[in-house]
């Protein structure tokens, strides 16, 4: 049964990452770069490292898309401005 939920969870980690890779959109890559966090998050809870997922959750999930899209949104506003 664990190796099971092992295999699973690597499938969804790679199938995240390989789907952040193929993404053009900086705001879609960002929601794929959150779920690949959470799955990363999953895959360490299944190999008995609660704190490193605790972790993963905190900056993989929340964090880091986070500071992307706010930077993603200030590029394009600064872009707006100087075409105006």
């Amino acid at each position: 049964m664990a190796d099971a939920l092992v295999v699973l969870s690597l499938v969804l980690v790679a199938g995240s990452a390989t789907a952040a890779v193929l993404t053009r959109d900086p705001v879609r890559q960002c929601l794929v770069l959150s779920l690949l966090g959470l799955g990363l998050a999953v895959l360490f809870t299944v190999l008995q490292a609660p704190d490193v997922a605790l972790s993963q959750v905190a900056v993989g999930a929340a964090l880091t898309p986070l500071l992307i899209l706010l930077t993603a949104r200030k590029v394009r506003r600064r872009g707006r401005d100087r075409a105006e």
